[in-house]
């Protein structure tokens, strides 16, 4: 019992990272106007696809059986899927391609950065509940709020 509960919690913190990093991709595309066509936690890949999936607007949210990681398909960028079909036709104004670069740039850089924010969050809390005041002069006497130490 004790070897199901350690899997679960891995499973569950894994999950809630990476629905934090996809999230960190699909805001700012929701933002800036950009289709999301999927929002996925794990991999659907064959011969399963997904464990469960559901359409809402024009985003299919589900769960894949595969515990790699997660993804979110964003209309009119290349990537793995390679829907070379889309990318024949003129850019659209929802697609990924016709948004300006800074646009493109934040859209990208967005799961990195709650990975970063995320990590330092962490890290302070830690510090915080667990830390502990370490001077580094010990013979220093501490004088008033202002941490101006007379030694």
């Amino acid at each position: 019992m004790d070897t199901l509960s350690i899997v679960c919690q891995f499973l569950l913190s894994l999950s809630i990272l990476i629905v934090l990093h996809e999230m960190g991709h699909f805001a700012p595309a929701k933002w800036f106007k950009t289709r999301v066509e999927k929002f996925y936690l794990f991999f659907d890949a064959p011969p399963f696809n997904s464990l469960m999936s559901r359409k809402i607007g024009e985003t299919e949210y589900g769960i894949g059986w595969l515990p790699l990681g997660g993804y979110v398909k964003i209309s009119g960028m290349v990537d793995e899927s390679m829907d070379k079909e889309q990318m024949k036709g003129p850019a659209q104004p929802w697609e990924f391609r016709s948004k300006p670069a800074w646009q493109r740039l934040i859209i990208m850089i967005g799961g990195v950065t709650v990975n970063f924010l995320l990590g330092f969050f962490l890290f302070a809390m830690v510090l915080w509940g667990w830390g502990e005041i370490i001077s580094l002069f010990p013979n220093c006497k501490k004088m008033a709020w202002l941490s101006i130490r007379s030694c």
